[in-house]
């Protein structure tokens, strides 16, 4: 990968406001935005569900997706830095393919990933973990939880970039009380260091490691959200690419770490068993670490995906409807605050909304499809617009990482099931009936 200079112009609007989003947010706080995102709760949950698919070497199909994550973060460094405008991938859609329904669903999709994810996170957030603390019905704790986060996003992108810092410290704190207390359970002659390098008498070993890195993969996904925010970052050409590979690095190393110390801790079938699988390993090194500690770490996990979610979700709305294609009402920003409201209050109601529509499981595999065909199209716009320049320096991959990154996407398809196919057709059924109403009405107006 290379930085390429076109010019020694930056980007146009690289001052401290663009627009009327303000440029808030330095390197350190986007690195901090994209970790946040990246760790996430995905981690504190699918290290049992890995173990069960490869035995002890978890951290194996976790480098595996650490690769697959990267190569296409390669597209979105290098289509983030040459066009630095909220959208994300809408907008590189309508620049590569000049069609408005391809670049409208590919940004509908990756909206309605975001919502659903945001809904899917609000449920896991209400159910056992807040049960620790209080009792609550999940829907309604999951309706509460989303007004909050809601409230937060709309004070201000500051604000919650401020909030999502101190979260990432806290859920980073608990994947590195894993790894301490394992290595407190070695000092005393516990634990057995073999099973991170056995497969469990598995026939295929790299059959299971590719079906445990779909799963580990899922725990990569967040940093596409980034993209949506550019408009709010300083610098953004030199920033990003270094928050973006940092952050993806950072939680790689972090993964494999932590799914190591389990297996080191734990054999592979209790961690498949449990549904709290990193509580399981803290109980087995039998340091003194409450119960309810993890419970709070894991809240704030989720709370913290939820609002970087929620965040993309809004920024994309307003990105979609200042290019149009959205009705312009979601382009409407709080003149004191900066932040698009409209489009906070639309996807907030919706993801309350999807609460009641599914399990966390049903939400979660849905976000997987829909992200993939975002990511395939990102992917290949990389390729598309190498023959357009700008007039400013960006990032540029080379070329084999966006090829790369398309045939892994297409692969991952290749591993969801029948079911999922049919929520993710209906969810984008959908996108092209509010595009095509919404062009039926744009091609009324004039003549009225």
């Amino acid at each position: 990968m290379k930085r390429e200079v076109d010019t020694e112009m930056e980007p146009a609007g690289s001052a401290t406001t663009t627009g009327n989003l303000k440029r808030n947010i330095t390197g350190k706080m986007l690195f901090l935005f994209i970790l946040g995102d990246v760790l996430g709760a995905g981690i504190y949950a699918l290290v049992g569900q890995i173990a069960g698919e490869v035995g002890g070497v978890t951290w194996v199909p976790m480098l595996v997706a650490l690769g697959l994550a990267l190569l296409t973060a390669a597209s979105y460094a290098e289509l983030v830095t040459k066009y630095p405008r909220a959208g994300g991938s809408a907008v590189f859609a309508e620049r590569a393919y000049k069609r408005p329904a391809i670049s409208f669903l590919v940004g509908f999709c990756m909206l309605s990933a975001g919502v659903v994810s945001a809904a899917g996170l609000s449920l896991a957030f209400a159910g056992d973990y807040l049960g620790t603390f209080i009792d609550i019905p999940p829907v309604l704790g999951a309706v509460i939880f989303l007004a909050l986060i809601g409230a937060l996003n709309a004070r201000g992108i500051k604000e919650s970039v401020r909030a999502n810092l101190v979260m990432t410290m806290i859920e980073t704190t608990g994947l590195v009380i894993v790894v301490i207390a394992v290595g407190v359970l070695l000092s005393n002659g516990g634990g057995d260091v073999g099973r991170a390098a056995r497969f469990d008498q598995l026939d295929s070993p790299v059959v299971a490691i590719f079906g445990a890195a779909l799963l580990a993969f899922y725990s990569f996904v967040g940093f596409e959200t980034s993209a949506n925010v550019i408009e709010e970052v300083k610098d953004p050409s030199r920033v990003y690419p270094r928050a973006l590979f940092g952050a993806l690095v950072t939680a790689g190393v972090l993964y494999m770490l932590v799914g190591t110390a389990a297996s080191i801790a734990v054999p592979a079938d209790e961690l498949a068993d449990s549904s709290g699988p990193l509580l399981t390993v803290i109980q087995a090194t039998g340091v003194a670490i409450p119960d309810w500690l993890f419970s709070a770490i894991a809240l704030v996990a989720v709370a913290n995906g939820a609002l970087l979610t929620m965040i993309m979700s809004s920024r994309l709305t307003y990105g979609m409807a200042n290019q149009g294609l959205l009705p312009p009402v979601f382009s409407r920003v709080l003149p004191e605050r900066g932040t698009p409201w409209v489009a906070i209050v639309a996807t907030t109601a919706l993801a309350m909304v999807l609460t009641v529509t599914g399990s966390i499981a049903t939400l979660a595999e849905t976000v997987v499809l829909l992200l993939l065909i975002v990511f395939l199209s990102t992917n290949i716009a990389v390729l598309v617009l190498r023959r357009e320049r700008v007039q400013h320096r960006h990032f540029t991959a080379w070329t084999v990482l966006p090829v790369l990154g398309a045939l892994s996407c297409i692969v991952l398809f290749t591993q969801l099931s029948a079911e999922v196919w049919l929520r993710g057709g209906i969810i984008i059924a959908v996108g092209a009936a509010i595009f095509a109403l919404d062009t039926l009405a744009r091609r009324r107006t004039p003549s009225q």
